[in-house]
Parts: C-alpha cells; sequence; structure tokens
C-alpha cells in the first residue's frame, strides 16, 4: 500500500474516531443534565411537600396558647348592702382582677344607692334580694316577710330594669312556698368566714382559704372596710390556686 493511500486511511480513522467519541460524549452528558434534571425534580417536590407540611404543622399549631382548661369555680357573695363607701371600693377591687360576684341587697339601700346598684349591673354582678329591712322569717311573719321581698324585687326592678330571681333570706329562714308564689329561688351558702364580727382582716381571710373546694358559695358582707380588704385578698390567693369566680347563678346552672 503506498504512503498515501496509508495516510488517507488514518485520517478517515480518526476521523471516525473523534465522532464516535463525541457522539458517546454527548450521550454521557446528556445523561449528566438528565440525572441532574431529576435530582432538581426530586428536590423541588421534596421542598415543596416539606413546605407543605411544615404549613400544615404550622396551621395545626395555633399563633396563641390554647384557652386554658376551665378553673375551679366558686362563688363570692356579699349581703346587705350596698354600703356608700365600701361598696364601692370592692367594686373598684372586683373590676382591677375581672371578677364577678353576687350582691344580695336590701330594698332600703336600693332606694338610697341606686347608681351604686347600677354599677353593679354595668360591671357584670348578679344582684339578688334580701328582704327590704332584712327581716329573718318567723312563723308569726309570714305576710311581711313576703311583702317586704315584692319591695326589695320592685325597687331592684327600678333601678336595673330587670326582674331578679334570687334571695338570700337573712339568717337562712325560708319557706319553700315563696319559691312558687314569688318564683324566687332561695342562694344559701357552704363557707361562713363570720366577717360580719371580726375586724381581723388576716383571720377572715385565713377562715375561707382553708376551707374553699370547687362549687363553694362564700358568705360575706360588704359593709364594713376588714371585709372588704379580706374579700379582695382571697381573690387574689384562691386565683392562684386555679378558682375562677363566678355569679351564683353560673355556678347553680352550669
Amino acid at each position: 500500500m503506498g504512503v498515501r493511500k496509508w495516510m488517507k486511511r488514518m485520517v478517515i480513522l480518526d476521523l471516525l474516531l473523534a465522532g464516535l467519541l463525541f457522539f458517546v460524549h454527548v450521550r454521557e452528558t446528556a445523561a449528566v443534565y438528565t440525572a441532574a434534571a431529576g435530582r432538581i425534580q426530586e428536590n423541588t417536590a421534596y421542598c415543596t411537600d416539606g413546605n407543605a407540611a411544615a404549613t400544615d404543622r404550622a396551621e395545626m399549631r395555633p399563633d396563641a396558647p390554647q384557652e386554658a382548661e376551665t378553673g375551679k369555680k366558686i362563688a363570692l357573695t356579699f349581703d346587705d348592702g350596698p354600703h356608700p363607701r365600701y361598696t364601692v371600693k370592692l367594686l373598684d377591687g372586683l373590676k382591677e382582677r375581672g371578677v364577678s360576684v353576687t350582691f344580695f341587697v336590701t330594698g332600703a339601700n336600693v332606694e338610697k344607692y341606686p347608681e351604686i346598684v347600677k354599677r353593679m349591673q354595668d360591671e357584670g354582678h348578679l344582684i339578688g334580694n334580701h328582704t327590704y329591712h332584712h327581716i329573718q322569717l318567723t312563723a308569726a311573719n309570714g305576710e311581711q316577710f313576703r311583702d317586704e321581698i315584692v319591695s326589695t324585687n320592685e325597687a331592684i326592678r327600678e333601678v336595673t330594669g330587670e326582674d331578679t330571681a334570687y334571695i338570700r333570706p337573712p339568717y337562712g329562714s325560708w319557706n319553700k312556698k315563696y319559691e312558687e308564689e314569688l318564683n324566687m329561688f332561695p342562694v344559701l351558702w357552704s363557707v361562713d368566714p363570720r366577717d360580719w364580727c371580726s375586724d381581723d382582716k388576716a383571720c377572715i381571710v385565713k377562715n375561707t382559704v382553708g376551707r374553699i373546694k370547687e362549687g363553694d358559695i362564700i358568705l360575706m358582707h360588704d359593709q364594713y372596710p376588714s371585709s372588704v380588704a379580706a374579700a379582695l385578698e382571697i381573690i387574689d390567693r384562691l386565683q392562684q390556686e386555679g378558682y375562677v369566680f363566678v355569679t351564683v347563678e353560673e355556678l347553680l346552672l352550669d
């Protein structure tokens, strides 16, 4: 074979080899890009799913804390008011603490201090009947007792525009016939710290806090400075123990 032919063949072989190598290179590059594209797609899907999952978890986790479990409900009640000075001080303290209580008022004091009774209503407290002159029911005064209840209901309605269904009979003396006759529900008590016979705030607090259990109704009076001071401390201490103060209506109907 001549030198020229041999050289020509070598050139052709070189070209074929170069073409083959180029073809292989293109295929490998394409495979690399395909694999890369697949990985990118997988990563994109993963990120999307991950973000979706993260979004789902974020939606499941509220921004604000869950509402606290309902506390142990008790009712704080006050008899004999309103008093022009001490009931006002008590209302101020209750408002600061966001606490609702029940006031069993006498008709005579409602007529003397209607603006205080109206404030009780406006600030979310329950108003009940405690007869007109704080008389105790006996075997001999049934008609007078009934009239005192009716007169007090009328006095309360005159101020609040609403009827009251709850009564605390003085000294706990009651006759069930009035429940149907007057459509009144008697509310007694389960804890009596006897605040009316002591001006020792610490003693009143001790006699109350140490005896409380869920569902109790506490009897106090808003006629004395020691009672008001003790009541506010009782609220502070029992709230720290997880108690929630509600009106007797909420407690009894819960």
